[in-house]
């Protein structure tokens, strides 16, 4: 289909493609009457740039082929019903008006009322319409492709246009960062921006605080392979990522009270760098000279910030972390500020174009793998695997992409080796285990940066 966004064209489609068709028969079977419109989110691979969204710092991934997709039919009664073409996904319905959003076991629906609540309350809308809905999704779920993001911004864009309101892309990506934290991942907007801002032939420099999005080139003669780990990871049902995201946090306030500067207003470790004015190599100077790499204890940090432990849980602590006694904040920190670095170098080289980009990249990509084994410890045993045999049947550079804890590598691969590599990855990683032979087909893939969210209705 060609690519036009939603939130300010429609695309009408006199011919349903194969997928959109079986959509629409299942919704009529389902509903008893037509779908209105459709609504499609993609899922995102992320390049480099790994857990320092939230720290404040730009991010380069590109959105994939699979995405979520729903049919839509805009209904009187103020009742929404969600239904999904997977039957191993339960059908769910609510009142529009008294959206509860279950934080403790984490549900396919959930996600989608994080979606529609955000909108809900942006636009305070008192009357909102019900809907039907039927959901299809093509992007593994739990493997760090985001596949909780895009439907929560799919869903975003499905209230939207249920409701004839309009808002830019930008302002639908910032809204459904936000509305993603009701489910209690405190994410960062890196999932939620590419979402809606990729487009097809390029990945993106995500950059925050403004959102803006920067078109970033990649070298000819390499592709992007995305292998599944067949090892699943939930952000919102585990408390490794917001354990991060709080790591993070700690850090920046000792790094600001050593240096004298407010240390109570600032958040993230990009707001040290910029109060201070400094290189990120200055920033890692910094963190050896005030962070020690032995874990801090909840009151080591209470003594450096000198406040009280009450203080320490009611004002900076979230109410999850209530009860983790110990914190590594050298480690995050030096992980934060070496990956922002590799970012933009990233960028750099594939802007410059030197006839060694392919080498140079890769071994940023694999640089960011060990921080993130190493100093991040955001990895697991079968991802470690998964590089290092990537890396040995011709992978130029690898690295774990999305949170990490399980999920999914990227790889960049020579072109003219995709074919031997993809069928040497098989046999080494998927045909050797029972378990993941069953998924292998769906696990090991060659990608290209896909568009971004869009509606379209039929002509």
């Amino acid at each position: 289909l060609p690519v036009f966004y939603a939130n300010t064209v429609l695309l009408n489609v006199s011919n349903l493609p194969f997928r959109l068709q079986k959509l629409k028969e299942m919704f009529i079977s389902k509903f008893g009457s037509a779908p209105k419109f459709y609504a499609r989110a993609p899922g995102r691979v992320n390049l480099i740039g790994e857990h320092i969204d939230y720290c404040g710092y730009a991010v380069l991934p590109m959105a994939i082929e699979q995405d979520i997709l729903i049919a839509v039919e805009p209904v009187q009664t103020q009742v929404v019903q969600l239904a999904n073409t997977n039957s191993s996904y339960l059908d769910f319905s609510t009142t529009v008006n008294n959206i509860q959003i279950n934080k403790t076991k984490p549900q396919w629906h959930n996600y989608f009322l994080c979606g529609l609540k955000g909108i809900q309350e942006h636009f305070g809308l008192n009357n909102p319409t019900g809907m039907n809905c039927l959901l299809d999704g093509t992007i593994p779920p739990s493997s760090g492709l985001s596949s909780s993001s895009a439907l929560v911004c799919c869903a975003g864009l499905v209230t939207l246009r249920a409701n004839g309101k309009t808002l830019s892309k930008v302002e639908l990506a910032e809204i459904c960062t936000k509305s993603e934290r009701y489910i209690g991942t405190e994410g960062g907007g890196m999932d939620q921006s590419i979402s809606f801002l990729a487009e097809e032939g390029t990945a993106k420099l995500i950059e925050f605080s403004p959102l803006r999005a920067t078109d970033v080139r990649l070298p000819s003669g390499a592709t992007f392979v995305i292998a599944n780990s067949c090892v699943e990871m939930n952000k919102a049902a585990t408390s490794h990522y917001n354990i991060r995201v709080m790591e993070c946090r700690l850090a920046t306030k000792l790094l600001s009270k050593s240096k004298g500067l407010e240390w109570r207003k600032m958040l993230r470790l990009h707001d040290v760098q910029t109060k201070l004015g400094v290189s990120l190599e200055e920033m890692l100077t910094i963190v050896k000279e005030v962070l020690h790499p032995e874990p801090y204890s909840t009151e080591e940090i209470c003594k450096c910030l000198g406040i009280s432990l009450e203080e320490l849980r009611s004002q900076i602590l979230s109410q999850n972390m209530q009860d983790v006694s110990t914190f590594k904040l050298y480690q995050r920190a030096k992980h934060v500020y070496s990956e922002a670095a590799r970012v933009l170098e990233f960028q750099k080289i594939c802007s410059e174009a030197p006839a060694n980009a392919l080498q140079l990249l890769g071994e940023l990509m694999k640089q960011s793998h060990i921080s993130c084994r190493e100093m991040y410890e955001c990895s697991c045993p079968e991802l470690d695997r998964l590089v290092d045999i990537c890396l040995q049947f011709g992978a130029i550079g690898s690295r774990l992409t999305g949170a990490g804890w399980g999920g999914c590598t990227v790889s960049m691969v020579p072109t003219d080796k995709l074919n031997t590599f993809l069928k040497n990855v098989k046999k080494a990683y998927y045909q050797m285990d029972g378990q993941r032979l069953a998924a292998e087909n769906n696990s090991l893939f060659a990608t290209k940066p896909g568009r971004g969210a869009l509606v379209f209705v039929e002509a």
